[in-house]
């Protein structure tokens, strides 16, 4: 079977556990300063504007966000044009049977198809399908335009900054 490269090796950062209030490096967090709450506002605010338009751009394209992100994922996974369910879980967030019936309406919508892995028959290979990849690229296009348009320093993460 191929081995799965883990959340770290594809960019995303450690974190600790939301339900338990630790930080991720475990230590208990300062409090913030007025400035800082007001820099995470305004970020959170700017990435819940972003999300919004992506929202209603793929829901008048006739996907659902939550197709649009699957696509993505498939087309972004690092080194290939397809994933695994597995993977696809990781990527979005979600859990095993979620993915599996998110795949079974993109695949009845002709957005992605499943391919057996020609290396190993256990494995179901997601791939998009030639309307899967036309929505992609010209949604995907559009995201690009506008994020094109956002203040840099609007979705520029916070607490970057030496203190």
């Amino acid at each position: 079977m191929p081995k799965h490269a883990d959340s770290s090796t594809r960019g995303y950062p450690p974190s600790g556990d939301p339900k338990s209030g630790e930080s991720p490096s475990g230590e208990s967090p300062r409090p913030l300063t007025k400035a800082e709450y007001e820099e995470l506002a305004g970020f959170r605010a700017a990435l819940r504007k972003y999300l919004r338009f992506s929202e209603e751009l793929v829901r008048a394209h006739g996907l659902t966000p939550q197709q649009y992100q699957l696509l993505l994922a498939v087309k972004g996974y690092p080194g290939r044009d397809w994933a695994t369910v597995g993977e696809l879980a990781e990527q979005l967030q979600l859990r095993h049977h979620s993915v599996v019936e998110l795949i079974d309406r993109a695949q009845r919508a002709d957005l992605v198809c499943r391919a057996a892995d020609p290396g190993d028959a256990r494995v179901v290979r997601v791939q998009l399908t030639p309307k899967g990849a036309g929505s992609l690229g010209r949604l995907s296009a559009l995201h690009k335009e506008q994020l094109l348009r956002l203040d840099p320093d609007s979705l520029s993460i916070p607490f970057t900054d030496p203190d």
